[in-house]
């Protein structure tokens, strides 16, 4: 069995729900590792800034079939709160890993 390669994110390690869903689709995984890493890191922080788990899961499931749609970075969202200050009040009082 070979191990594949997974880039990461520029701030964020990739989740481990994230990571399975990945491996599983390899066209999923081919464009994952085809988009920047400040990219990646927008799927990622997206995914883990989730509240509730149900949500999470959804987000895994859309960044797998929006990346083989061709959609480079999460979509309506002002912005991973880590890399721009501006939008960390969107998401004052949140969690994320």
């Amino acid at each position: 069995m070979t191990k594949k390669t997974i880039a990461s994110g520029t701030v964020h390690k990739l989740p481990s729900d994230l990571r399975s869903a990945l491996v599983n689709d390899q066209e999923a995984l081919v464009r994952w590792n085809d988009i920047t890493p400040l990219a990646r890191n927008e799927w990622i922080c997206w995914v883990t800034i989730a509240k509730k788990p149900e949500t999470r899961k959804r987000r895994v499931e859309r960044v797998i079939s929006e990346l083989k749609e061709g959609i480079r970075r999460p979509c309506c969202w002002p912005g991973c709160p880590h890399r721009n200050p501006k939008t960390k009040k969107y998401f004052s009082g949140l969690n994320s890993e």
